[in-house]
């Protein structure tokens, strides 16, 4: 705080040397992949920078063009030994990198050339190129780290496609929502944050006020529990954004209405329907369409960011900008 604050750094007396430095004229530049965990007071001194990660496209540019040669020149390999298609990179990205930047791709990279070096030494080969195809990947590298995420492949009742914005970049998660015959309890499961848990309250009571709307009997909430989870119950969730996920799933689930499964939102849900804003639409809409998704639901008051978008993702995936929860529910349910 006293070296940051030009307020009080005209005179920061280090505790090493005990001589004052006038570090007024000094411009800090601090990084962080994440803010959350910055102390308050000095955030509050700070101005801040958003930088969005890479998407994969270009982390696959990035990997040819500079990390690849980089590493083969690294391990006395000749450029262009090592042959890795686009195909390969990807699988590489997404089945043993999770992450916001490039430094685990090269890490990965690395090792793709260590194995060439070997193979190359063991076996006395006068080659000059070596091609990795994904299929070959789990050989050199070893099981896939993380799991591709695969779409559902049929409409399915009580279930509906979020996004979610991570430190490593978009991601997607599904809600699922049951009726089970009890007391009208709302049981959350799937380790939620508070506000998470607090946008599902919000979601019931909002789907509860629109009962008549939707031709439910109000009975269906008193003599039934409602149990809402998100899978992958060991990894922390939270954030109002699933709001509309959430309100979509709990109506699908009391009307037993299908949702359809090329479609996927976010946004956060008011009381009274109202959809609002949210953070990181370019990684979360970049998720949708690595899982094939075909439109996106998401707030009106995110206009601005969706020129921010890649080409490829508004050519490729409709986009359907609301302000209020009725779209939500008229595009994504199946009747």
């Amino acid at each position: 705080l006293e070296a940051l604050d030009r307020e009080q750094n005209c005179a920061f007396r280090d505790h090493y040397l005990e001589i004052p430095f006038d570090l007024s004229k000094v411009m800090f530049i601090c990084t962080a992949n994440t803010v959350d965990t910055i102390p308050a007071p000095l955030l509050d001194r700070m101005e801040i920078i958003q930088l969005t990660g890479y998407t994969e496209d270009e982390k696959v540019e990035i990997a040819r063009k500079y990390l690849l040669p980089k590493q083969e020149k690294e391990h006395g390999l000749e450029k262009g030994t090592l042959k890795l298609s686009d195909d390969t990179l990807h699988a590489v990205i997404s089945l043993y990198t999770r992450e916001s930047g490039v430094r685990e791709l090269e890490r990965k990279i690395a090792a793709l050339c260590r194995k060439c070096v070997k193979q190359l030494v063991e076996k006395h080969e006068n080659c000059h190129e070596i091609e990795i195809r994904p299929e070959d990947l789990s050989g050199y590298l070893g099981a896939s780290t993380y799991l591709q995420d695969e779409l559902s492949a049929q409409d399915e009742i009580g279930s509906v496609t979020g996004l979610a914005w991570t430190s490593a970049g978009g991601t997607t998660l599904t809600i699922e929502v049951s009726l089970i015959p009890g007391k009208g309890e709302i049981v959350l499961t799937g380790k939620l944050g508070d506000v998470m848990k607090e946008s599902a309250r919000t979601a019931l009571s909002l789907v509860r006020s629109k009962a008549a709307d939707y031709h439910i009997d109000p009975k269906i909430f008193s003599e039934n529990d409602i149990h809402i989870h998100v899978p992958e119950g060991a990894v922390p969730k939270d954030g109002p954004s699933a709001g509309i996920t959430i309100a979509t799933a709990i109506l699908s689930a009391v009307t037993n209405t299908p949702v359809n499964h090329l479609i996927a939102m976010t946004g956060e849900v008011t009381l009274r329907g109202k959809v609002l804003a949210i953070g990181g639409l370019k990684e979360k809409a970049l998720a949708a369409h690595r899982l094939g998704i075909k439109k996106i639901i998401i707030p009106k008051q995110n206009k601005k960011d969706v020129a921010e978008l890649p080409d490829k993702i508004k050519q490729d995936i409709e986009l359907i900008l609301t302000d209020n929860i009725n779209t939500v529910f008229e595009n994504s349910l199946v009747r």
